[in-house]
């Protein structure tokens, strides 16, 4: 199989197993891992969802929201600080274009949370409509812990049309973009209901997938891996067999033309005929 190392060859064999490689070690991982992610998350929101609300200090006695009490829903009293508010933009709320309002409270212990008070439609993904402010005067919010997004891009705030906006839900970027102080690193959802909430956001997973659809995808990355093993492995073979077809038509026709194809058991000159040997004069008998 010397055709192997030509460079067509070689270039085809290294994407083939360079894609399987990819599809069983980075691919299929990748969806497993989301699926688990998925499914951890779904596991803490049905916890959160059967535990009764508890104050905000008792789960947030410091200046962080814990990883494991995220999505649990707590209750606090404080002040909205309307001046300090910020828009998150860039968002998709049910499949259309929104931002989302991020106002801080100021707690009566004097730290101060995030409030994600809910989305606002953009109906061209730029303008920003009008919605209500946030109440003022004392209120207490229930809500569920969260912990701060990141801006991968790391966008810088910007102010358009009035409004401050940032690009994730992060209260230490709201925190340096506003001067806010004693900000916990963390945020507050709110749900339906709650003072100053526009139109709630979903309680559901970061992945946003149904139950197994990143587990269905990993199987697929695994499934043409193997489809692409398999092919090369078939086209190898049609070659080979193209190859060793080729040959064997070239030799039945040099055989052909060399005339080795013949009966070699036909002689092509017969044999000479043999005369009756001469008898001579022979007597022949008298009739009686």
């Amino acid at each position: 199989m010397r055709f192997l190392l030509r460079p067509g060859w070689i270039a085809f064999v290294v994407v083939v197993i360079g894609f399987a490689v990819a599809c069983y070690t980075l691919l299929a991982p990748w969806q497993f891992g989301r699926e688990e992610q998925r499914q951890a998350q779904q596991h803490a929101i049905d916890t959160a969802n059967s535990t009764p609300p508890v104050p905000f200090a008792q789960l947030v006695p410091g200046t962080e929201v814990d990883p494991g009490d995220e999505w649990r829903q707590v209750t606090l009293a404080g002040t909205y600080l309307p001046q300090a508010e910020v828009l998150v933009r860039l968002r998709f709320v049910d499949g259309k274009p929104a931002s989302e309002v991020l106002t801080p409270v100021r707690l009566d212990d004097g730290r101060t949370v995030a409030v994600d008070r809910g989305s606002i439609t953009t109906d061209d993904g730029q303008a920003v409509p009008d919605f209500p402010a946030a109440p003022a005067g004392p209120v207490t919010l229930t809500g569920r812990l969260r912990v701060n997004e990141t801006d991968t891009s790391g966008r810088a705030p910007a102010t358009e049309g009035g409004h401050l906006q940032i690009y994730a839900v992060d209260s230490r970027q709201l925190a340096a973009a506003t001067g806010t102080q004693d900000m916990v690193e963390g945020y507050l959802q709110l749900g339906a209901g709650q003072p100053g909430v526009l139109t709630p956001i979903p309680v559901t997973p970061a992945t946003t997938a149904a139950p197994f659809t990143n587990g269905s995808y990993a199987l697929q990355w695994l499934t043409f891996g193997a489809i692409a093993i398999i092919a090369l492995g078939y086209f190898i073979r049609l070659e080979v067999l193209q190859r060793r077809g080729r040959r064997e038509t070239k030799a039945s026709l040099r055989d052909a033309l060399s005339g080795r194809d013949l009966d070699p058991s036909v002689d092509d000159d017969p044999a000479p005929r043999r005369d009756r040997p001469d008898t001579g004069d022979r007597d022949t008998p008298a009739p009686h």
